[in-house]
C-alpha cells in the first residue's frame, strides 16, 4: 500500500469505530428512555386530584424524613448537613472545615463556634443533631 491509501483506510476504520460507539450509546439511551417511561407510566392517575394528592403525600413524607433524621455533625457530609434548618451549602462546608481543622465537636452547642452559625440555629436543630454515633 502506498502512503496515499493509508489516510483513507484510517479514516474508514475511525468511521466504523465511531459508528459502533454511536450505536452502543444510542442503544443505552433507548434502554434508559424505556426504563424511565415504564417508571413514569406506573405513576399514572385517574384524575388530577389523585395526582395532586399523591404529590402532597410525597412532599409530606420527604419533609417528615428530613425533620426526623438525626445528623451526626462529626460525620455528616454536606448533603446531610444542609438538611438541617438554616444550614445551606456554604455553612455546611464551614462545619466540615471546622471539624477537619479542630478535630470535631464535643457537644451540640459547639456547633455555634462555627462562623455564621448562631445559638438560634443550634436550638432550632437541637433535637436532630448529635455528636456521636447512636
Amino acid at each position: 500500500m502506498n502512503a496515499h491509501h493509508k489516510p483513507g483506510l484510517i479514516g474508514a476504520m475511525l468511521s466504523i469505530a465511531v459508528s459502533a460507539v454511536s450505536a452502543a450509546a444510542a442503544g443505552a439511551v433507548l434502554i434508559m428512555t424505556l426504563m424511565l417511561s415504564e417508571a413514569l407510566a406506573a405513576t399514572c392517575f385517574a384524575s388530577p386530584q389523585q395526582a395532586y394528592a399523591s404529590l402532597l403525600a410525597q412532599d409530606a413524607a420527604q419533609l417528615q424524613a428530613r425533620t426526623q433524621t438525626v445528623v451526626n455533625i462529626n460525620r455528616a457530609g454536606e448533603g446531610g448537613l444542609v438538611s438541617l434548618h438554616g444550614i445551606g451549602s456554604s455553612k455546611a462546608q464551614a462545619i466540615i472545615l471546622y471539624r477537619e481543622m479542630l478535630g470535631g465537636f464535643q457537644t451540640v452547642d459547639d456547633l455555634a463556634k462555627v462562623k455564621g452559625i448562631g445559638q438560634k440555629t443550634v436550638e432550632k436543630n437541637r433535637a436532630r443533631i448529635s455528636v456521636q454515633d447512636e
